[in-house]
């Protein structure tokens, strides 16, 4: 029998989560945002968010027999029109709005003494279930990361432990995704290094930050290139 895949993106509601899980106990839940190499379709523009191109293509590779799509504030308008597109050409598309800012989750992961690919892949792994309540050891920051999960975690492994993670992958921990007040909340004595995927929406918050915080800001379009990790090295050892 062919394996059952359940796409997703985002952070879909849970109880929506819950209600597909229950219809399909025995499926495989793939998170259509990751990076996994398959072929482009070359259905969006070639200037476009990598992270959405990632799902319309994954989509096709994997042919899920359902895709939960985050449409609302808790993602971005391009994951509302990714929704449209895919439910065009064919698939089962259900739409996920969750913009509930209360009750929060606590951080712990973020503010941890993990590796900051572990930071990410911890908090990104667990979006179904959420962060296990485990005793993660906390550190006082050296530096911070502020933004999305990147679509290449290279850029990640330039960064020391003693960084924290700000930006919208906090507000997956805390369980609320659209919540943009803890979005622009960063510790403002820490150096930050602002990042966005190139043509995403956040990049000019990110910018906005970054000006205001007198931080680095950073967008890559695809896979980080010398150029990008020469400025993120020169502004962490002079800062």
């Amino acid at each position: 029998m062919d394996e059952k895949i359940i796409g997703f993106w985002g952070y879909p509601d849970p109880q929506l989560v819950k209600k597909i899980r229950n219809q399909y106990p025995d499926s495989r839940w793939v998170d259509l945002d990751i990076d996994f190499g398959v072929p482009d379709k070359e259905i969006l523009p070639k200037a476009y968010c990598k992270i959405i191109k990632n799902i319309i293509n994954n989509a096709f590779a994997f042919k899920p027999i359902k895709i939960v799509a985050p449409i609302g504030k808790d993602k971005c308008d391009s994951g509302w029109f990714a929704a449209r597109v895919l439910t065009d050409f064919g698939f089962d598309c259900e739409t996920s709005v969750y913009e509930k800012l209360e009750p929060k989750r606590p951080i712990r992961v973020c503010t941890s003494n993990l590796p900051l690919v572990e930071k990410f892949n911890t908090i990104m792994n667990n979006i179904l279930d959420g962060v296990p309540d485990a005793d993660y050891s906390q550190i006082k920051p050296q530096f911070g990361f502020w933004g999305v999960p990147p679509n290449d975690y290279e850029i990640l492994k330039l960064f020391p432990d003693t960084t924290h993670l700000y930006g919208w992958t906090r507000c997956v921990e805390a369980g609320t995704p659209a919540d943009l007040e803890l979005e622009m909340q960063i510790d403002t004595d820490v150096p930050t290094v602002f990042y966005a995927q190139a043509f995403c929406s956040k990049t000019q918050l990110a910018k906005y930050l970054a000006d205001k915080y007198n931080g680095l800001y950073i967008d890559v379009d695809d896979y980080i290139n010398n150029s990008i990790k020469a400025k993120i090295e020169a502004f962490l050892r002079l800062r």
